[in-house]
């Protein structure tokens, strides 16, 4: 039993709820860890995460908290077994009161859950926790973007869930902002951060400057939707060593975005075209195309700490 107790932030995650919320189930209605070892914190069990479940559930529903705590405290078990036998059917006729994420952890179906309950509360500790722990790069790949992977084909299948998105795009880029502004990277700023023209989504340009924040690379955002000529002209005014151009779809991929920078009086060392919308095959030669978050900050960062380095003697 031991092994299987889980900690108040395990259990926060799974349910996709705040750990603040946890505690004012356990101190208004008794559905706490019952699990103590002496010189430890108390724990929670199998059974006491059932009855959470319940709790969360019911609540979720509209059930008073106080009538849910009743339900919950009174007959875990059976009621745990019959929200588990709906979240399969669910999963199996493809509901909209879901999120498909796949084979993805514990984590990011606790995130799964919060983002339908619009709970912007849970989703931004869940966020900003991960991040603490594992970092910018691991808290994209295994957390978020799951998350919106599965958010998007959902819309994509019914046309719903978009005030989850909104939602969610604004959790995200609040706990991403929160790291790129925990402060200023030492040394003039070397990349320079834009979306392609007409490009909105930005999302995952925030996790690469939150990224190179946190290993202290300088970089300047411009954000969404730049036209060439903006872009050039801070090219030409902050005289980056590397330029990430981010496009989503390729309605926004246009090849000539890049030939102007490779063209540009102040040429950068690096041309980046990042994201599915460029077309890997017709890019013009001297730009790369990383293929994921991982490799985008392994190469700006290799720039950035080649221009550090000091020149042999």
């Amino acid at each position: 039993m031991a092994d299987e107790a889980l900690s108040a932030g395990a259990v926060a995650q799974r349910l996709g709820v705040a750990v603040t919320t946890l505690r004012t189930w356990h101190q208004r209605y008794g559905l706490g860890p019952s699990q103590h070892v002496p010189g430890h914190h108390r724990r929670y069990t199998p059974a006491d995460l059932a009855r959470l479940e319940v709790m969360r559930r019911l609540t979720a529903e509209g059930v008073s908290p106080a009538e849910a705590a009743r339900w919950a405290r009174q007959a875990p078990d059976t009621l745990a077994a019959v929200g588990a036998s709906r979240a399969v059917l669910r999963r199996r006729d493809g509901g909209g009161t879901t999120i498909p994420v796949g084979r993805a952890g514990p984590a990011v179906r606790g995130l799964a859950r919060a983002a339908m309950r619009l709970d912007a509360a849970a989703i931004g500790e869940t966020i900003s926790r991960a991040i603490a722990a594992d970092g910018v790069v691991t808290t994209w790949d295994r957390l978020l973007r799951p998350l919106l992977v599965g958010i998007g084909e959902r819309h994509v299948a019914t046309g719903e869930l978009i005030e989850v998105e909104h939602l969610v795009s604004r959790c995200v880029s609040a706990a991403l902002g929160a790291v790129a502004s925990a402060g200023p990277a030492p040394g003039p700023p070397r990349v320079l951060l834009s979306c392609a023209d007409e490009e909105q989504h930005s999302l995952p340009l925030e996790a690469l400057a939150a990224a190179l924040a946190e290993a202290g690379v300088g970089y300047r955002m411009l954000g969404a939707r730049v036209p060439v000529t903006a872009l050039l002209a801070a090219v030409d005014r902050t005289g980056p060593a590397a330029v990430v151009l981010w496009s989503q779809t390729r309605a926004t991929a246009d090849p000539a975005q890049l030939t102007a920078l490779l063209t540009a009086p102040s040429r950068p060392l690096l041309v980046l075209a990042a994201g599915p919308g460029w077309p890997a095959r017709s890019l013009p030669a001297g730009v790369v195309r990383p293929t994921d978050l991982t490799e985008a900050v392994s190469l700006t960062v290799a720039v950035h700490d080649s221009l550090d380095r000091p020149a042999a003697s």
